[in-house]
């Protein structure tokens, strides 16, 4: 597919804060933006899409101070800009807040906001009533009453967004670029988010947004940018913007939006939970009278808020969190609380964590390495690694997960979040679970990949596998699931057929709050 005539070279508002022209950037034996032009307009929301791999990430890096590079030209206010790092940066007011939060949680919010560069003293002291003064302005800013000496461990997912981006208002940003900011968010945080991004407009922010939840940036978007395999593909107004017309200069060609869906034919049990209860570390319950059970041939969907407990079910599914009360089964076998990690896996239970990054890769290894990591006993032989059985279930993996990589060898960092997600993938695979724990398995990654991951979920169940599905995207649970379990405040309070689902029901059930009667599966 051409560049679009109509978007791609096409005249531009002259109220530009930030250009970027030329970019070229390239990496060994890899150019990851080639000629790429883009610009940021003052109080808007620029957004900028791109299938995974595209080069939104290293744009941002580039324009961020991280990275520099290989040729072209920045510019602020119209002025020639170089940057050599992210301090450079935020001295010229640009601000980046990345897709993984990076706070501290043992440390209050104000600390946060000041962290590595606390405000001192002549004596080297540090001044926290004045830290404490400028955070609550920044807070206040976003019209946020947000208690300033709470630890951050003890906020929610959408409150720490929301002091991330506090960090770099308190330091005077003016563009403002937010990497994926709603991938760990409920919908209600979602809201309170996009509330914060209409009055950083008012205030003359100049906002750069990547996302790949399209819907969202259809919503709050005021210009759109693609990228495509490196290169500048489009650029338009919201006035002239679709859902479709994103999606075709993504990846190339119309994508098939919905689910692909077979017809299970559901199976004997395999997974039953009953009464399962974990307690809250200072008081209450994470879980609190839980049943469930998964059949063979099975995607059951859990659907809730952040903090709901279908987290928490899979992190004690898998051993990771004591239970005090209830009992699993897996197959007709008994579970022992005393069951390590390992012990489960063994078994046949394997989790697909929602944090890929820091959960379910080791960074610094390779895809094969990661391929085999979960499941190293299957390959011992007196004391040494069976390299031949080894490299052919990898060469395996790869081919039947369709993950595109030049070599098992290549760092597992160097894919795209698709193709990343589907290592985590592999590495569970080769364990040959019986029951399959997805926690947000499309968190991060483009149309396309979606697709591709919902399409090995099918593929699963229909080889047998119970599939135990949790998604904060209502589209992907009703798409996707062949019967939901609805959670709300550690209960369950809905079971629904894929007959009786609709949108409205699943919002209701998850909005259900405690009144001290218990509602099971």
């Amino acid at each position: 597919m051409t560049p679009d005539p109509t978007a791609v070279g096409a005249p531009q508002p002259a109220n530009a804060v930030m250009r970027a022209t030329g970019i070229r950037k390239v990496f060994p034996g890899t150019v990851a933006l080639d000629d790429v032009d883009f610009e940021v307009h003052e109080a808007k929301v620029n957004v900028l899409v791109g299938e995974n791999g595209a080069g939104k990430s290293t744009l941002m890096k580039i324009l961020a101070g991280i990275e520099l590079p290989t040729s072209g030209q920045l510019e602020l206010n119209g002025m020639p800009l170089t940057l050599h790092g992210p301090r450079d940066a935020m001295a010229n007011g640009i601000g980046i807040v990345h897709q993984e939060l990076n706070l501290f949680p043992n440390l209050s919010v104000a600390e946060n906001i000041f962290v590595g560069h606390e405000l001192a003293t002549y004596l080297g002291g540090v001044r926290f009533a004045e830290q404490v003064r400028v955070a609550r302005e920044a807070l206040a800013r976003l019209h946020q009453d947000m208690d300033v000496h709470t630890l951050v461990q003890d906020l929610s997912i959408g409150k720490q967004q929301i002091v991330e981006i506090a960090k770099v208002l308190a330091r005077d940003v003016r563009v403002l670029i937010l990497d994926e900011p709603t991938s760990s968010l409920s919908e209600a945080e979602v809201e309170t988010l996009f509330g914060v991004l209409d009055e950083l407009k008012r205030q003359r922010v100049s906002i750069v947004y990547i996302s790949h939840r399209l819907e969202e940036v259809l919503e709050i978007g005021d210009t759109f940018t693609v990228l495509r395999d490196g290169r500048l593909v489009a650029r338009k107004d919201d006035r002239d913007v679709s859902l479709s017309w994103i999606v075709e200069r993504m990846v190339g060609q119309l994508v098939d939006e919905e689910f692909p869906k077979s017809a299970h034919v559901p199976g004997s049990d395999v997974l039953v939970v009953e009464d399962l209860t974990v307690p809250r570390p200072f008081g209450g319950h994470l879980l609190d009278g839980v049943s469930l059970r998964a059949r063979a041939g099975e995607v059951i969907g859990l659907y809730g808020l952040m903090g709901a407990g279908r987290t928490e079910l899979f992190e004690t599914l898998v051993g990771l969190r004591a239970p005090s009360g209830g009992r699993i089964s897996l197959a007709g076998k008994m579970l022992s609380p005393r069951d390590t990690i390992s012990d489960r896996l063994a078994l046949g239970l394997a989790l697909v964590p929602e944090n890929r990054q820091l959960q379910g890769l080791v960074q610094s290894r390779s895809v094969g390495d990661n391929i085999v990591l979960a499941n190293l006993s299957r390959y011992a032989r007196l004391g040494w690694l069976a390299g031949s059985v080894m490299h052919r279930d990898i060469r395996k993996a790869i081919q039947d997960l369709s993950i595109k990589v030049p070599s098992p060898e290549t760092l597992v960092s160097a894919l795209s979040g698709g193709n990343q997600q589907k290592v985590v993938f592999a590495k569970n695979l080769i364990t040959a679970p019986r029951v399959l724990l997805l926690d947000e398995p499309t968190r991060g990654i483009d149309v396309k990949a979606k697709r591709e991951i919902f399409e090995i979920v099918d593929r699963l169940a229909g080889d047998g596998y119970a599939v135990l599905l949790a998604s904060s995207e209502l589209k992907e649970i009703m798409g996707a699931a062949d019967r939901v379990l609805v959670f709300a405040q550690g209960l369950i309070t809905a079971d629904l057929s894929r007959a009786e689902l609709t949108e409205e029901k699943l919002v209701q059930a998850s909005q259900v709050h405690r009144t001290g009667q218990r509602e099971v599966a």
